[in-house]
C-alpha cells in the first residue's frame, strides 16, 4: 500500500506562466530587480502626441485625452507570463480610476504581435480600455519602455511622473498572495491629490519588448546552418503551440522576435530549465545546453541574427502528438466540466475528486502516463490514483497507488524498458484536482493520456513519498532544516526523483546511506523553483541494496527575505494549500522481483 500522505502532491504555481518566469531574469531578490530595471529614467520627460490604431481598428491619439486628470500608458504583450498575470489588475484599475478622470491605455510594441493577435488577446482577457498597436515600436522608443508590463503615469501636460511596475505581486520565480506595494496606485493617488509622486521609479520584471530588428544578410554562424538544430534539440519540446512554454520557437521569425529575451536567459544559464547540481547523478532528461551549443547560440544572437540559406535548414522536428509522452493509446477525460470561480473563499477551494471508470477487463501495464489540465491557468495540480475493485478510496487517507500527476514543470510518467505500473482489471482512476482562481471564472475538464506496455514487464514500479508531515517552520527562520527517510526492505532500483516543497522551499537533497555506512549524494537541487517542478529521471536504474536508507534533507526560508513568503511573521505547518508547506521526496522505484 502506498503511504497515506502520497496523495498530497506538491502544490505548483497557480498559473503556467510561472513555469517560465525563470526565463526572464537570473538574479535573486533586489539584485534581480535591478537587472530588470536596465533603462534610464524617463521621469520629467514630456511625451509628444502620437496616434495609433486600437484593437477595434480605431485611431486613438494621446491628445484625445487632454481633459483627463492623468493618463496611464502600460506597455503589454500577448505571451509574456508576468504580463498576462496583470491583465485582471489592469481591468480593476480602469474600473476604479476611470470614473475619477484617469484614462488607461495599453500599447503593444512587439514585432511578432499582429493586430489580430492584439485584438484576440484583448478579447480573451476582457480588457476594458484601448489597446494600441505600435507597429515599429516608435512609441515604445518615445517612452523609453523596455519590458512588459511597464507602466508610465502622465500628468495633464503629458509629462511622465511615474515609470515602473504595476505592483510587486508577480515577479521572477515568485507570486505573492497579494502585493506588499501598490506602486502605480500610490502614484495615481498622490497625483490626483496634487502631491508630488514620492516613488517615481520602480524596477520592472517582465519580458523584453521585441523591437523591430533588421538581421544581417549573412555571417559565419547562421540560423539555418547552426541555430535551428540547437533550438529543435533544446527548446521546441516546450516552446511550441499547446505546450508549457509561453511562446513558440519553431521558426526563424520566432527566434528573431524573442532574440533579446533568449540572449538574456541563455547568458545567465537560466534556460533551458534545469536545477540539479551537475556534480551529482546522471539524468536522462538533463536539459542543460552543451557548452559549444551555448557559444554558438550566443554568437548568432550577438552578431546580427543572420538567417542563412533555406537549403541548410534541418528537417522540421516532428512531434507525434501534443502530449509530452507521445501519442497516447488511451485518453480518459473528466465526465463533466468543473466551474472554477473568479475568486476563491478564504481557505481556498477544497480538492475535488472525480472518478473515471476504466472498464478494463484485464490487468493493464502502463509505461507512460501524463495528466493534462484543461484550464492550466487555474489548475494548481492534478494527481491520478488507481483504485482497485473492492477498495474504498478515502481521499484524506490517500489509500491508493499513484499513476501520475502534473504541475508546472516536467512531471509525466516515463518509465524505462522492462518496467511498468499496474492498473488491475476493473479499477477506477480518480482525478485529484486542486484549483486556484486567478480573477476570471473558468471551466476545466482535465484528461490523462496513457501508453500501455506492449509486452509483460519484468518489474512493477511504485511511487513513494519520502516525507515529514510533522513539518514546522518558525516565523522568520531563513534556513530551517527538515529531514525524512525511507529504507529499502529488499534489493531494489531507483528510477527517478521529484522533490516537492511550497513557497518557502530553498533546497532539497537526496542521499543514500548504504548498509556499510557509506554515504552518496544522489540528487542535489540547490535552488528549488516552485514554478518549475521536475522529475529527475536517472540515465539508468540505480541499484539499492537491501537495508539502504534514502535520506532527504530540505531547507526553508520563512523570512522576509523570501519574496514568495506569504507571511514571515507566522510559523508554518504541513498543509495542502500553497501558503502552507510540505516536504516530500517523491521517488519511483521497484524491488528486484518479478512483476505481478
Amino acid at each position: 500500500m502506498i503511504h497515506r500522505w502520497q496523495w498530497r502532491l506538491l502544490a505548483a504555481a497557480t498559473f503556467v506562466s510561472l513555469t517560465s518566469l525563470s526565463l526572464l531574469s537570473p538574479l535573486e531578490g533586489e539584485d534581480r530587480e535591478k537587472r530588470a530595471d536596465e533603462p534610464s529614467s524617463s521621469i520629467g520627460k514630456r511625451v509628444p502626441d502620437f496616434k495609433l490604431p486600437d484593437h477595434h481598428g480605431r485611431q486613438v491619439s494621446l491628445g484625445d485625452f487632454q481633459d483627463k486628470k492623468a493618463v496611464v500608458v502600460v506597455f503589454i504583450g500577448t505571451e509574456c507570463p508576468i504580463n498576462n498575470a496583470y491583465m485582471p489588475r489592469l481591468v480593476d484599475l480602469d474600473r476604479k480610476f476611470g470614473p475619477r478622470g484617469v484614462q488607461l491605455l495599453a500599447v503593444n510594441s512587439n514585432q511578432q504581435d499582429t493586430p489580430q493577435r492584439v485584438a484576440d488577446h484583448a478579447r480573451k482577457h476582457e480588457l476594458t480600455f484601448p489597446v494600441l498597436k505600435d507597429e515599429d515600436n516608435r512609441v515604445a522608443d518615445l517612452f523609453g519602455a523596455r519590458r512588459t508590463p511597464e507602466a508610465f503615469l502622465l500628468d495633464p501636460g503629458q509629462i511622465i511622473r511615474y515609470q515602473g511596475r504595476i505592483d510587486d505581486q508577480f515577479g521572477i520565480d515568485f507570486k505573492r498572495p497579494k502585493p506588499t506595494r501598490r506602486d502605480l496606485v500610490d502614484a495615481l493617488e498622490e497625483m490626483l491629490a496634487g502631491r508630488t509622486v514620492s516613488q517615481s521609479t520602480t524596477s520592472v520584471a517582465g519580458c523584453l519588448i521585441a523591437r523591430v530588428s533588421r538581421p544581417k544578410e549573412g555571417g559565419r554562424v547562421t540560423y539555418a546552418h547552426d541555430v535551428a538544430a540547437i533550438l529543435q534539440k533544446n527548446c521546441q519540446e516546450c516552446h511550441r503551440p499547446g505546450q508549457i512554454g509561453p511562446f513558440s520557437l519553431l521558426t526563424y521569425d520566432d527566434a528573431v522576435a524573442w532574440a533579446d529575451t533568449i540572449r538574456e536567459v541563455v547568458k545567465d544559464q537560466r534556460m533551458p530549465p534545469w536545477y540539479a547540481d551537475p556534480r551529482y547523478g546522471h539524468f536522462a532528461n538533463d536539459r542543460r545546453l552543451a557548452g559549444e551549443d551555448r557559444k554558438t547560440l550566443l554568437g548568432w544572437l550577438d552578431n546580427g541574427l543572420p538567417k542563412g540559406e533555406d537549403k541548410d535548414l534541418p528537417p522540421p522536428r516532428k512531434f507525434d502528438s501534443d502530449w509530452t509522452i507521445g501519442k497516447p493509446d488511451l485518453i480518459l477525460t473528466m465526465p463533466e466540466e468543473f466551474a472554477v470561480p473568479a475568486a476563491a473563499p478564504k481557505d481556498g477551494i477544497e480538492y475535488q475528486f472525480i472518478t473515471i471508470k476504466t472498464n478494463f477487463e484485464e490487468d493493464r501495464w502502463v509505461v507512460r502516463a501524463e495528466a493534462k489540465a484543461g484550464a492550466p491557468e487555474v489548475v494548481h495540480h492534478v494527481v491520478m490514483f488507481i483504485v482497485e475493485p473492492g477498495r474504498k478510496f478515502v481521499p484524506k487517507a490517500g489509500n491508493a497507488p499513484v499513476l501520475c500527476g502534473t504541475a508546472p514543470g516536467d512531471m509525466p510518467l516515463i518509465l524505462p524498458p522492462g518496467t511498468a505500473k499496474k492498473i488491475p482489471a476493473g479499477s477506477d482512476l480518480i482525478f485529484q484536482m486542486h484549483y486556484t482562481p486567478n480573477g476570471k471564472a473558468q471551466k476545466d475538464r482535465s484528461s490523462v493520456g496513457i501508453i500501455f506496455a506492449k509486452e509483460p514487464p519484468q518489474r512493477r514500479v511504485q511511487t513513494w513519498p519520502i516525507h515529514n508531515p510533522g513539518l514546522w517552520i518558525p516565523a522568520g527562520a531563513d534556513n530551517y532544516e527538515m529531514e525524512a527517510s525511507f529504507k529499502f526492505k529488499e534489493d531494489g532500483d531507483i528510477l527517478n526523483f521529484m522533490p516537492h516543497m511550497h513557497l518557502r522551499g530553498k533546497d532539497f537533497l537526496y542521499e543514500a546511506i548504504y548498509p556499510d555506512g557509506k554515504k552518496e549524494i544522489l540528487l542535489s537541487v540547490p535552488r528549488f523553483n516552485f514554478g518549475w517542478q521536475s522529475a529527475y529521471r536517472l540515465a539508468k536504474p540505480l541499484p539499492m541494496p537491501k537495508g539502504t536508507t534514502i535520506h532527504c534533507v530540505a531547507h526553508y526560508d520563512n523570512s522576509a527575505k523570501n519574496p514568495n513568503n506569504p507571511d514571515p511573521t507566522q510559523a508554518v505547518f504541513w498543509g495542502d494549500q500553497t501558503w502552507e508547506e510540505m516536504m516530500i521526496g517523491w521517488m519511483d522505484f521497484y524491488y528486484d522481483r518479478p512483476a505481478r
